[in-house]
Formats: structure tokens, sequence, C-alpha cells
């Protein structure tokens, strides 16, 4: 038999290292992944002004990994009904059992000019091209910085920028401006924690316009819904949608985070409702955290397969959260249950979320470079 796991982030890596654990002797562990790295995404805007950082966050699945095979390819298909994977370059993998993780993309929404004049912030090189752009920006004296998308991604990106002007002295000269659709900034999120985060951009002089829709973008033009806004630097932050290799669909997924008999979602790739009927965000946190129903659920279905027994029943996940953390340039916001906390606080929960992550995950190498790092924001 063989298990595939598709995508190597948050949901996918974790998933694979309990499989390793559990499933059966004989059972194939494969670990498909079109960049062959585990990319720590949510630190991934530290490394718009500060490069050196990539080297922390980006580490080759190989050295996470010890039972499964890992393959370099990107997914083009998925046919569940066959029960066959197609990748790039014509190979296609049957399987018995997988788990799509392989999260979403940049949404554009069909908005004229969108994905040609604006950068997302996906990848590592996308993070390499907002500093290019940013850098153009300085080179000329100042200018008009536009982020689009008041979401976790869009705050970071903005207070990112807003501190890179700062630790250059130009502040003055570089104006950051944050859109945002909805009534307010990082709308999925609670209200106390909305605020703090709000007060932390203002700190750092990002203005701030909600309800505002982009309608359409050209060379130097943000056209609104109420107007124009000139840019010289447009990063694109806001939405996501579906996989290519499910043909740009997010599926719906119940508690069992099943998509059919052989088949379970996590993370962005699917849209998730809870045991509770709770729509759980698109968050690390919440693949991090489901990735232990859905190794237990495929391990429960492999083994039924193999014992020729009928569907076996699924454990039903509940998503809990013990709070909500974001980086505001060199400051933080951090949530852990009802209280909220910013300031040196909040950098210390940072910092040792990270490390967490990266020493558990990672390697001590990797999450002594983010120490590094953070006490220069302390």
């Amino acid at each position: 038999m063989r298990v595939v796991v598709l995508g190597g982030g948050y949901g996918g890596l974790l998933t694979t290292r309990k499989l390793e654990d559990r499933l059966p002797d004989g059972v194939e562990l494969l670990l498909v992944d079109d960049t062959g790295d585990h990319l720590v995404q949510h630190e991934l805007h530290r490394a718009i002004r500060r490069p050196s950082f990539t080297d922390a966050i980006s580490i080759p699945l190989t050295e996470l990994t010890e039972r499964a095979t890992v393959r370099v390819a990107d997914v083009e298909a998925v046919d569940r009904e066959e029960r066959v994977v197609e990748l790039d370059g014509g190979d296609s993998i049957e399987y018995d059992a997988a788990v799509v993780a392989f999260g979403a993309e940049t949404a554009y929404y069909g908005i004229e000019g969108l994905e040609e004049y604006a950068t997302p912030l996906k990848r590592l090189e996308h993070a390499a091209a907002v500093r290019r752009e940013f850098e153009a920006v300085l080179e000329a004296g100042g200018g008009e910085v536009v982020v689009g998308g008041a979401g976790l991604s869009g705050v970071q990106v903005a207070g990112e920028l807003a501190q890179y002007a700062r630790d250059e002295g130009v502040e003055s000269h570089v104006s950051v401006t944050l859109l945002e659709q909805r009534s307010d900034i990082a709308p999925s999120f609670p209200a106390n924690f909305r605020d703090a985060v709000r007060d932390e951009l203002r700190e750092r002089d990002v203005d701030i316009r909600t309800e505002t829709t982009v309608t359409a973008v050209d060379d130097g033009t943000v056209s609104l819904d109420d107007g124009e806004h000139a840019y010289d630097q447009f990063v694109w932050t806001g939405g996501i949608t579906g996989n290519h290799g499910l043909g740009g669909d997010r599926p719906s997924v119940r508690a069992d985070l099943r998509i059919d008999d052989r088949t379970f979602g996590i993370g962005d790739a699917v849209e998730i409702t809870d045991a509770e009927g709770t729509v759980v965000p698109a968050a690390a946190l919440a693949a991090v955290r489901a990735s232990e129903t859905v190794a237990e659920n495929v391990t429960r279905v492999v083994e039924a397969a193999r014992e020729g027994e009928p569907r076996p029943r699924l454990k039903q996940w509940v998503f809990d959260t013990p709070g909500w953390l974001v980086s505001v340039g060199d400051g933080a916001v951090a949530q852990l249950g009802p209280e909220v906390f910013t300031g040196a606080a909040a950098n210390v929960i940072k910092s040792s979320v990270g490390v967490t992550y990266l020493a558990e995950h990672g390697s001590l190498r990797r999450a002594v470079s983010v120490v590094q790092e953070d006490l220069r924001d302390l």
C-alpha cells in the first residue's frame, strides 16, 4: 500500500511525521512537494527586511523526515476516482490514501491588471522581489507603497515595510497604505486583537483604509471603488484560491477532514468546518493542530483496508487555539486566552513560538538564528 502526502508545508510535514510513527510496516509513505523544502511561512515577511533570515526558515524536507520518501515535483492534478496523482513531466503516482496539503494560491479575483502589476507573498522569491522593489523606492528618494489585503499577511508586510523605512531613517519620505475591503483589519480575529494590531500599525504611521475595494490596477495607479491611489510599489495579500493541483478548488471538508473515502485535506488547500460547526480560519496554526486528526484518520483507513474491513469510524476534529500572534515590524501583538499583549511581552512570545517550532520541526541551528534576529528587536 502507498500513502501520499501532497505538500510539505505545516500540515503536510507534521502529518507526514506522525504517519512515519503510525503507519503499519510495509506501507510506503511518499511526501511530494514542488520545492523539496519546508518554508516556515509565518516568518516569511521577515526575509523582506533581513535576507539572511532565509536560511533559517527554509529547511530541506529530507532533513525533517525519516521513513518517508521525499519527491520533488509539482502536482498538476489529483484523480480521486482512480486514486492517481498527475505530476509535471508526465509522471503519475497511484495511491491507496492521500493527504492534500499543498496549500492555496494567491487570489486575484479577475481584477484587471492585478496579477500583472502586484507582487504576492507566498514564496522566498516573492520576499526577495518585495525587498528589491522597496529598495528601488528608497533609491528614488521615497514614494507610495500600497499593500492590498489586511489579513495577517498584509498586516505583517505593511508593518515590515514601515519598519524598514524607519530603520533607514526615511519614514518621512515613504508612505505605507494598507487597503482592506471589509470593515476592519484582520477581520477574522477577535475585536481586542484587531484593536491592538491597528494601534501597532498606526504607531508606525501606516495609513489604514478599510471598506475599500480594488477594482483595477495599472502601472502606477490602483483604482478603487472610491477613487484612485498612486503607487510606487504594490504588494497583494488580498486572498487565496485553490491550488491548481485541484483545478483551483478548495474542497469543503467536515470534522473528519475527509474529501472522499481515501483522500483527506488539511490547511489552506481545503475549507474546514470542525465538529462544533466552526469555520476554521486559513492559518498556519489551524494546519498544525489538524495534523493529529488527519494522521490518525489516515492510519485507521489504511489499517482497515489492509484487513479488508469496512470503512472505520473516524476521529472528529475540534479547532481550539490558545491564541493568536502577529508581527508588526519590530513589534508584535499576541493574544493568549482573553488577554492581549504588546511590546516586550509580545516580542518574547513571538520569539518563543518561532524557536519552539524550529527546534521541534527544524533544527537547533535555525532556532538559534531566530533568537539572534529577535534579540535585535528587543
